[in-house]
């Protein structure tokens, strides 16, 4: 059973499903491998557990107004 994770921060529940179903269409598609058999985990982690240049997402919003 293919194991696809998919690390972000906080989703809305429409672009989790959205993903869901996208990255099942396409792995199956290019692998051949029946969408069934997809297993998908998608993990949302705090913004300030995310780091991009040495700064939190959650700083780097911030900075940005956001």
């Amino acid at each position: 059973m293919p194991l696809i994770t998919f690390e972000s921060g906080k989703l809305t529940d429409d672009m989790k499903a959205e993903l869901i179903r996208r990255l099942t269409e396409v792995s199956a598609e290019i692998t051949g491998i029946p969408a069934a058999s997809f297993f998908i985990s998608i993990r949302e982690l705090p913004e300030e557990n995310i780091a991009i240049g040495g700064k939190s997402v959650k700083d780097i919003k911030k900075g940005l107004g956001l």
